[in-house]
Parts: C-alpha cells; structure tokens; sequence
C-alpha cells in the first residue's frame, strides 16, 4: 500500500486579490491625486508630464498596495 499524500490548507493571505484590488485602486485613487498635484507644477513638455505621473504614481501605487496588504492581513480568518 503507498504511503498516504499529505495535504495543506494554506493560511495567509490571497495574493491574487491583493494585486487586482491594489491595481484597481491605484488607478481610482491615482488618477485624481496625480491631476490634483500637477495644477501646481510647471509641465512644459508630455516627457515632463510622463515623468510627474510616474513619479507620483509610484508613491500612490506603493502606499495603495501596503494599505491594501495590511487590510487583508488584518482580515484574514
């Protein structure tokens, strides 16, 4: 008779639902942030506005995904 296969129950949180849920709200969150900032800066070229949106979008994705991350831990059973 074969030795009997193990099994898990993996407990931790759904990575899976982090990335779409941080991908959603960076776009929702993002979008308004990055506009609001940019009427107070000078952006004299669409290089110079790629590079604001991605600077401040870098920052709004980083905090999204730990704020995020932090909620699904915090909420796992």
């Amino acid at each position: 008779m074969p030795e009997r296969v193990e099994t898990t129950s993996p407990d931790g949180v759904d990575y899976g639902w982090v990335m779409q849920t941080t991908f959603v709200l960076t776009i929702i969150v993002g979008a308004p942030v990055v506009a609001l900032l940019s009427t107070g800066v000078d952006l004299p070229s669409w290089g110079a506005r790629a590079e604001f949106a991605i600077r401040v979008g870098a920052v709004v994705w980083l905090l999204v995904a730990l704020s995020v991350f932090a909620y699904a831990k915090r909420t796992q059973e």
